[in-house]
């Protein structure tokens, strides 16, 4: 009899350690969440004031600033996209701020010559220019551009995710402009004077003024609601807290999707196989390389349980690799060195857009070496993934239905 009690305490004692190691992983997730949308609100927000600057006085130098507070900003928003697919408040929401790719002929002049109206009804609506417009027999009266004209009348207008209205893209197309350049060298080129009233290029600029404004004011909104659902009592915390069961899944899940079928596959293979500059991430801007690399940072905080946040604050604490350390030794270093290599494989591909050669360059049609760097990274990205899901295995986590692509699983679907 005492035997039995003496194994049914020792039994009690580790389910209870291994569910408070659990928890503790889970919270210090959380405290990473919330510290990244703390930055990601900052950076926003040191976004706005340098449009409000450029608003005041407009000139090619404080054009030149916002466009690179807005570059600022996507290196804190890209590592967050990890907390995506294994929270469904952040999925919920996500498409708000970093929706791609979108007809940006719903927002403003494009060149005719080079942009082709899709099968999208609304892909040459140009609100910019047009005070009022017809959807499905009625008239959406767009005489004033604020946040709840764009939010609520125009973001996904007709039910097609193509029309992003708001969020990081919309904002990177207004500063920018079309990248006209194919695979060839060049970003967007918008000049500061499609903003200035005084001398103003392309028209309508005191509404182009108007819907940069209104987009930055609702990115900080959306940013502070994401902040608020990380917070002690936050909806998005307090959620994963109580899913004792499927946590650490949730996290794995996070972190597998991302890196295989959104990253590999969506946003890096399918662009390669089409060589098609259109499929990049940041595409008016050439920023892509720094998406990209920054998404991986971000995977590999998670991972590490580990993020130094822009005041300095380091915020550290259990981990699925101090977990994973504990059960399996080996695969745990196999895991963090399979990260360690994608972040070397697209540091090679920040290298060459720092050195002029951009994404859109690398992908192009003929490019042997640009392609093979590439696709160095998505297959980085592939075994990397490979072992999240070992480490899931090992973690006792069965079933991680991590995010597929075609691009990956079945190409043929691609041409098709």
């Amino acid at each position: 009899m005492k035997k039995i009690i003496i194994f049914t305490f020792i039994f009690i004692t580790l389910i209870t350690y291994q569910l408070k190691a659990d928890n503790n992983i889970l919270l210090n997730y959380s405290n990473i969440a919330e510290a990244k949308y703390k930055d990601a609100l900052t950076l926003a927000k040191k976004m706005h004031r340098s449009i409000e600057r450029f608003m005041k006085d407009p000139n090619e130098s404080n054009f030149n600033e916002v466009k690179d507070s807005w570059l600022e900003a996507r290196t804190v928003y890209q590592q967050t996209e990890v907390f995506r697919f294994g929270n469904p408040i952040v999925d919920d929401w996500e498409g708000k701020v970093n929706a791609w790719p979108l007809d940006e002929g719903l927002i403003d002049y494009v060149d005719t010559t080079n942009y082709y109206p899709t099968e999208n009804d609304f892909s040459n609506f140009n609100v910019i220019a047009n005070k009022k417009l017809k959807v499905e027999g009625e008239f959406v009266d767009a005489s004033i551009i604020n946040t709840n004209l764009l939010s609520s009348k125009l973001h996904e207008i007709g039910g097609n995710e193509a029309n992003v209205a708001i969020g990081y893209h919309a904002i990177e197309f207004l500063l920018w402009g079309q990248d006209l350049n194919g695979t060839k060298s060049g970003s967007g080129n918008r000049s500061y004077t499609d903003f200035d009233l005084k001398n103003c290029t392309n028209d309508n600029c005191d509404r182009r003024r108007e819907y940069l404004i209104a987009a930055s004011q609702l990115l900080i909104e959306d940013l502070k609601y994401i902040h608020s659902v990380w917070s002690p009592k936050g909806k998005a915390r307090q959620d994963l807290l109580n899913d004792q069961k499927n946590g650490l899944k949730r996290i794995l899940i996070g972190m597998g999707s991302l890196s295989y079928g959104e990253l590999a596959g969506e946003r890096m293979k399918l662009g390669l196989m089409l060589h098609d500059p259109e499929e990049e991430h940041d595409c008016f801007s050439d920023n892509t390389h720094n998406s990209h690399y920054y998404n991986v940072v971000g995977i590999n905080n998670v991972f590490l349980g580990k993020y130094k946040s822009l005041d300095g604050k380091v915020v550290t604490g259990p981990s699925i690799s101090s977990l994973l350390s504990e059960v399996d030794y080996g695969l745990n270093k196999k895991t963090k060195k399979s990260i360690k290599n994608t972040l070397k494989s697209m540091k090679k591909i920040v290298k060459s857009a720092n050195k002029g050669v951009t994404y859109d360059m690398l992908i192009a049609e003929g490019n042997e070496k640009g392609n093979k760097l590439i696709q160095n990274a998505v297959d980085s990205l592939i075994k990397q993934s490979k072992n999240i899901e070992l480490a899931a295995a090992a973690l006792n986590i069965n079933d991680l239905q991590i995010e597929g692509s075609d691009s990956l699983d079945n190409p043929d679907a691609v041409f098709n």
